[in-house]
C-alpha cells in the first residue's frame, strides 16, 4: 500500500459542473474514495 501511480486510459469525460467544481467521468476510476486524481489530455491520436 502506499503511493503508486496508475494509469487509466479510454476513460470519456461526460459533463463538467464548474458551479459545484465536479467532473463526471464514464469509466472506472482507481484508488479510495475522497483521492486526489490527475487528470490530462491524451498523448496518442486517435484513430
Amino acid at each position: 500500500m502506499g503511493c503508486v501511480k496508475v494509469t487509466v486510459q479510454n476513460l470519456e469525460v461526460v459533463r463538467v459542473d464548474a458551479e459545484k467544481n465536479l467532473l463526471l467521468v464514464k469509466g472506472a476510476v482507481p484508488g479510495p474514495r475522497k483521492a486526489l486524481v490527475t487528470i490530462k489530455e491524451t498523448v496518442k491520436a486517435m484513430a
